[in-house]
């Protein structure tokens, strides 16, 4: 992890009882930010046995690290609830230094993924669910967090997109157009958020190793494979969440990161 001082920010970051998401407040709490735990539901944390709930990953966080970490529930397809997240975590920590979007996922809605999953036989109920998780949600937390951040003048949101949205694909088109729309909001957002000193950037990650990846495909061949080409680990990831979050990306705005593998 790259040695960064983030003592007296608060930040939350979406879909983070779990996986990636997981993995960047850590790595924000052990750099001294204060971090909103949030998931759809306090059960979350556990379905692939990650943590006992998204309550207990804020409370270790505290413990190990010292910081201020509550967790907040909202369904971020819902632009109410988004609203109440963001209220809440300010009344929680006082400010909203920083923002990660990163629920999100290819999820139907009433399936673990769209099946089928293209452009033409999906269901316009999966087509609508895949949309409203990853596109509309970060739109919606964008909305209401960028207006705290642009009357303050100060913050960086960093939104998580995917590697899928900058290559054409067979499966997942929906998931995938949904994570290349967040790039172009990503890019336009910040021109709007520009005269106010606020950072906004995009980071599309490639296939990485989380409990729920490991639980859903199997992984072979990869001791052949160059580091550049292998499958990444959190930790890499979330090197650059933290790069966009602290001030060595000061002068960063409207950029997408795409991490190819």
């Amino acid at each position: 992890m790259v040695t960064m001082d983030l003592r007296g920010k608060n930040a939350l970051v979406t879909g983070s009882s779990r996986g990636l998401g997981k993995q960047y407040a850590i790595d924000l709490a052990r750099a001294g930010a204060n971090v909103i735990i949030h998931d759809i539901n306090e059960e979350a944390a556990a379905r692939f046995d990650e943590a006992a709930s998204g309550s207990a990953v804020a409370a270790e966080i505290a413990a190990q690290y010292g910081v201020k970490s509550r967790f907040l529930a909202a369904d971020m397809s819902d632009p109410e609830q988004v609203k109440a997240l963001i209220d809440q975590s300010i009344e929680t920590l006082g400010s909203l230094d920083i923002l990660i979007n990163n629920a999100g996922g290819d999820i139907g809605l009433n399936t673990p993924r769209p099946d089928p999953n293209d452009a033409l036989d999906i269901s316009v109920d999966d087509i609508r669910s895949v949309v409203e998780r990853n596109l509309l949600s970060t739109m919606y937390a964008c909305k209401f967090a960028g207006l705290h951040m642009r009357e303050r003048r100060s913050g960086k949101i960093v939104n998580v997109g995917s590697v899928a949205g900058h290559v054409p694909v067979r499966e997942g088109i929906i998931y995938a157009a949904a994570k290349m729309g967040i790039s172009q909001y990503t890019r336009s957002l910040a021109e709007q958020l520009r005269p106010f000193d606020v950072n906004v950037n995009c980071i599309s990650p490639t296939a990485t190793y989380t409990a729920r990846f490991l639980a859903t495909r199997t992984v072979s061949g990869q001791e052949n494979l160059s580091r550049l080409q292998q499958i990444a680990q959190p930790e890499e990831m979330s090197d650059i969440i933290l790069f966009l979050c602290g001030p060595q990306s000061d002068a960063l705005s409207g950029e997408t990161i795409v991490c190819w593998r």
